[in-house]
């Protein structure tokens, strides 16, 4: 699993960052109509196939199945509803969120091509009932998930990426700290440069 996890709100970000050397992305688009949804993911899914990117699309599997996204990430939530036999059945991968032991256990069950942790750190992206989970619970997390790879999520800076590697995550997702950046740009690569040194 690539060390860097951008996690964007819109296509155009996406198509941005992508351009940059991204290779692992999600698409996290909220509130938006069926007719924008679906028009946001087509382009992010044209965006990531061009320049050789992963797209992980999230929540909405089913329109995953319908429009060939191979890859998505669920929540707690969405795992209530998700047919896992129809998504496994067209190839589809998944990864699954937890934030405690019960729903660790539950994603583990289904056999996840990857875990989520989070938050790792006070995170500004929503409010959240649990509260920073530190790094001594990624050390926790990834002796209890083993093979399987462990994304860390929350209020994740490239500064802070060193100890929470040395923790044991083999993936670092961020959201607010290139979103919200003055250049995203600029902060994309900053990412992707301390991602890729070879000590990691």
């Amino acid at each position: 699993m690539d060390p860097f996890y951008l996690i964007a709100g819109t296509a155009d970000l996406l198509e941005r960052l992508v351009l940059l050397g991204v290779r692992t992305v999600q698409l996290r688009a909220k509130g938006l109509s069926p007719d924008r949804l679906r028009g946001e993911i087509l382009r992010a899914q044209a965006c990531c196939r061009a320049y050789g990117a992963q797209l992980i699309l999230n929540d909405y599997w089913e329109l995953a199945l319908m429009l060939g996204v191979d890859f998505v990430h669920l929540g707690q939530e969405d795992m209530d509803t998700a047919d896992f036999a129809a998504l496994r059945h067209a190839g589809i991968r998944f990864g699954l969120s937890s934030h405690d032991e019960a729903e660790l256990d539950r994603a583990l069950a289904l056999n996840p091509d990857y875990v989520a942790l989070g938050p790792v750190y006070p995170t500004l992206l929503k409010k959240m009932k649990w509260g920073p989970q530190g790094l001594d619970r990624v050390q926790d997390w990834k002796a209890r998930v083993g093979k399987v790879p462990l994304v860390a999520i929350g209020g994740l800076t490239p500064e802070r990426l060193p100890g929470v590697f040395a923790a044991g995550a083999d993936s670092a997702a961020v959201v607010t700290d290139i979103q919200m950046a003055a250049d995203p740009e600029a902060r994309c690569r900053e990412w992707l440069e301390a991602t890729q040194e070879p000590a990691l």
